[in-house]
């Protein structure tokens, strides 16, 4: 039975996050406006008639996309001739996209604030165990979780304070407006908890994340567990390891949901209901858990068949 509380449904996963978002509104504007020029060159394509029922596009979270991309591959195997066209912008950028018309379908690696739920409906398609990770040399295996916000507050600075080298500690966080940046300072860092530190170096996806940790002995950063690679250590955090099962059994905390994003009062129809639904399905949830992820509760269909 799953205990851990993210995991109990959709509707939870609605009402998990009250945080406004924290975003650079000037890269997302221009974000947004590359994406409406696709949208308008699909517009002038759909007046052909065919393009609508042959391409869907589906832009956000940049934790959200290796998966999505994944299930795309799949999907379009499956249903050749169509395209599913994943673009990884990041969460608030994708909500954005989504409440704009520029996406058909966001992507977020976050719960939905107040607002954005007014405007939009979350779609859980996974659920994912946070991984806090570190270079394979360092000796630090497990930091407690009141240790974990110390360091990214700036406040333990050496990882020498932790049991490790008299070394510094490199901090290294996601850019603002990011879908794993946020969920991290919810889970992490605490509602009206300290901030996270200013001289931390700051990256655009996972993967950067991950290879400046692959890079650096002192460094310490967080990706999704999904994309966990032997460059890499996953630190336990208050003695358990950020694994699926130790999530869904309620050990591990850190756990955060992998959204689909879609206007509020608008069911999905043909191509994004389609690839919506191989990602809800038997067979497209299997995929996600044989990555790493942990499967969505069936309850989280927003639409009925």
């Amino acid at each position: 039975m799953i205990t851990h509380p993210v995991l109990s449904g959709a509707r939870q996963v609605v009402t998990l996050a009250r945080r406004r978002c924290r975003c650079a509104s000037l890269s997302v504007a221009g974000i947004l406006l590359a994406l409406a020029g696709v949208t308008a060159l699909s517009g002038c394509a759909r007046a052909g008639g065919r393009a609508a029922a042959t391409r869907v596009t589906v832009a956000g979270s940049t934790s959200v996309t290796p998966f999505a991309e994944q299930l795309a591959e799949e999907f379009m195997r499956k249903r050749p001739g169509v395209q599913v066209n994943i673009q990884g912008i990041g969460s608030s950028a994708g909500i954005q996209a989504t409440e704009t018309g520029a996406a058909d379908v966001g992507m977020s690696s976050r719960a939905l604030n107040q607002e954005e739920v007014r405007e939009l409906h979350p779609v859980l398609v996974a659920l994912d165990a946070m991984a806090i990770i570190a270079h394979p040399d360092n000796p630090v295996r497990n930091v407690a979780l009141p240790q974990l916000r110390r360091i990214f507050a700036g406040e333990i600075r050496n990882w020498r304070m932790l049991g490790g080298r008299d070394a510094p500690i490199t901090l290294v966080n996601r850019e603002a407006g990011s879908g794993a940046r946020g969920a991290f300072e919810e889970l992490v860092m605490g509602k009206g908890g300290s901030p996270l530190d200013y001289r931390s170096i700051r990256q655009g996806s996972q993967g950067a994340v991950r290879a400046v940790v692959e890079g650096d002995p002192n460094a310490v950063g967080y990706v999704s567990s999904g994309v966990l690679t032997p460059g890499v250590r996953a630190l336990h955090v208050d003695g358990v390891a950020p694994t699926a099962e130790e999530a869904v059994a309620g050990r591990y905390k850190l756990v955060r949901p992998f959204l689909f994003v879609l206007r509020r009062g608008e069911a999905p129809v043909g191509l994004a209901r389609d690839y919506i639904g191989y990602v809800l399905s038997k067979e497209g949830q299997e995929t996600l858990v044989h990555s790493g992820l942990i499967a969505a509760p069936k309850e989280a269909l927003p639409w009925k068949d």
